[in-house]
């Protein structure tokens, strides 16, 4: 038998319900049950968590994982379909000296379970707001990879009540929209398939559970469209680190254009791809920004 945290959840009698074209969902029960089991295989990989919760918001239940009970409390925001395990042997080592609740994204695939639609980054935000509430957080860190960084500047931009402080890593359409090595090639996955595609964008990881959710799971994304002038107006502290050999987005380009919109930000460009391994270099950010 899997661990309880492997088990499914639903909504309470409190959720609304929607038309499934609404919200992200599995294909069906053949589906789920298929992608659950590679769920559990790659959480085999993973630090066991300290905490297993599922946090009511008024988009539907969100998975989310602790570790750790100490220092400043950091949100984990995964890359696109990636989950709470996308950060791997990561999660240790951000849970030192912190309390780390790493999130699998409602609308994407995961444990979290989808009830109303989110359709803008306005909603997006909201509904991380209501993640740091739900757990009960005056304020917490939030460090968002790739499509997660797009998350994490949705709260800072519309929903900032609860932000610490943003860690973006290589973020997705913040500042700049996908490149055109991202455009050429989407449409080919049709032929050549998703695994093409995500070992040119990021060679070497593993992408076993995201070719799952892709597979087996409808996905109802709000749309990605740069923030622009919408991030003038930023008052929390920013760290946004972008690869300059970033298959997803010109990296240069976009930290000159971070650099412009949010002048009080760190803003880095590493010699890297789109993943980026920078959990060292947030601990330092977040201790000069205590909660």
């Amino acid at each position: 038998m899997p661990p309880p945290y492997f088990r499914p959840i639903r909504p309470s009698a409190g959720f609304p319900t929607v038309r499934a074209m609404d919200t992200g969902v599995f294909a069906g029960q053949e589906a789920e049950n298929r992608y659950r089991a590679v769920y559990r295989e790659v959480w085999a990989t993973c630090p066991e968590p300290d905490e297993v919760l599922d946090v009511p918001t008024s988009f539907g239940p969100t998975r989310v994982y602790r570790f750790g009970s100490v220092g400043e409390s950091l949100v984990l925001l995964p890359g696109m379909a990636a989950t709470a395990a996308g950060w791997g042997a990561e999660l240790a080592r951000y849970a030192d000296g912190h309390t780390v609740y790493a999130v699998d994204t409602l609308g994407e695939p995961g444990l979290s379970v989808q009830t109303a639609p989110i359709r803008t980054a306005v909603d997006r935000g909201l509904w991380v707001h209501e993640v740091v509430a739900g757990l009960g957080l005056a304020r917490a860190h939030l460090v968002g990879a790739s499509t997660g960084g797009w998350h994490a500047t949705a709260a800072a931009v519309h929903a900032p009540q609860r932000v610490a402080s943003v860690s973006l890593l290589d973020p997705t359409a913040v500042t700049v929209g996908f490149g055109f090595g991202v455009l050429w090639r989407a449409p080919l996955t049709r032929v050549l398939g998703w695994e093409w595609f995500l070992r040119w964008a990021g060679p070497g990881e593993d992408f076993r559970l995201v070719l799952a959710g892709i597979a087996e799971y409808r996905a109802r994304p709000a749309p990605q469209v740069p923030f622009g002038d919408a991030l003038r107006p930023v008052r929390v502290p920013v760290l946004a680190i972008f690869g300059r050999h970033s298959t997803v987005h010109n990296g240069e380009r976009a930290a000159r254009r971070m650099r412009e919109f949010v002048p009080h930000a760190e803003v880095e460009v590493w010699e890297c791809g789109h993943r980026i391994d920078a959990a060292e270099r947030v601990a330092r950010f977040v201790r000069r920004f205590g909660a």
